[in-house]
């Protein structure tokens, strides 16, 4: 279950925080290791603060977006230490566990991490079905990246050793589901249920509730056609079925 957890680091800006996960990886028998954008893998420092998981160094895949990084994978949750709209249905890491656990029997998982210096924007968090916040103290709420690496990963590795997960759906993989929402927002936009000008304030609410229910493959292509169904119409189907009606003859 663990090896079935990616870890996805979005544009480290230190290289021994790198090392540092690494090591944090190694130490709680993680190996997948994953970055978006920039940062030094092989320098001085991050090689020193890996020490022993140093080898996880070579081993890392890099990525040009987000989307990209976690395209396979079934369950995609992330961290932020910040309040919000789009960050107000967060949960502890050791509330999320058991049920990231649980998922990562069956299908690939990612384990997303911000910037050292503000974290995940909102633009990632499209990408993520859940949300973790680290309990800290509200003077001083903000943890350095290794660190939030390695509370999330050890309550994930206490909860494999403690309540051995129940299965879970099989998921679809993100960049199926991203393919849903490209669809979904063509399609909002093209009736007007969008606001032109804003159109993430509503479709981060429909990522929150359908990243709460978690998606499988049957579910996918029921909204794709859902929404496709929805274009038709919008475009040309509603004459059809206005001649359709005028006949006498059944619209289905």
């Amino acid at each position: 279950m663990l090896q079935n957890i990616r870890v996805v680091l979005v544009e480290p800006k230190g290289s021994g925080n790198i090392g540092s996960v690494a090591r944090a990886m190694k130490n709680m028998g993680l190996n997948d290791l994953a970055l978006v954008g920039g940062g030094r893998t092989q320098s001085f420092w991050a090689r020193a603060m890996a020490v022993h998981a140093a080898e996880m160094l070579k081993k890392i895949r890099r990525f040009a977006t987000l989307r990209e990084a976690v395209a396979d994978c079934g369950l995609v949750v992330g961290t932020t230490c910040r309040g919000g709209l789009y960050r107000s249905h967060n949960r502890s890491p050791r509330e999320v566990a058991p049920d990231l656990l649980a998922v990562a029997r069956r299908a690939k998982a990612a384990l997303v991490f911000g910037p050292e210096d503000h974290g995940l924007s909102n633009q990632d968090l499209k990408h993520c079905q859940w949300l973790i916040t680290i309990p800290a103290h509200p003077d001083y709420p903000s943890l350095n990246m290794a660190q939030a690496v390695m509370i999330c990963l050890y309550e994930l590795y206490l909860a494999a050793l403690e309540n051995p997960p129940q299965s879970a759906i099989v998921r679809a993989p993100a960049e199926r589901v991203e393919r849903l929402f490209d669809r979904m927002r063509a399609s909002l936009l093209k009736i007007g249920f969008l606001d032109p000008q804003n159109p993430d304030h509503i479709l981060l609410a429909l990522r929150r509730v359908l990243g709460r229910a978690g998606l499988e493959e049957k579910d996918v292509r029921i909204l794709i056609g859902l929404f496709r169904q929805i274009e038709w119409y919008a475009e040309e189907g509603w004459k059809v079925v206005q001649e359709k009606e005028k006949k006498g003859l059944k619209v289905r």
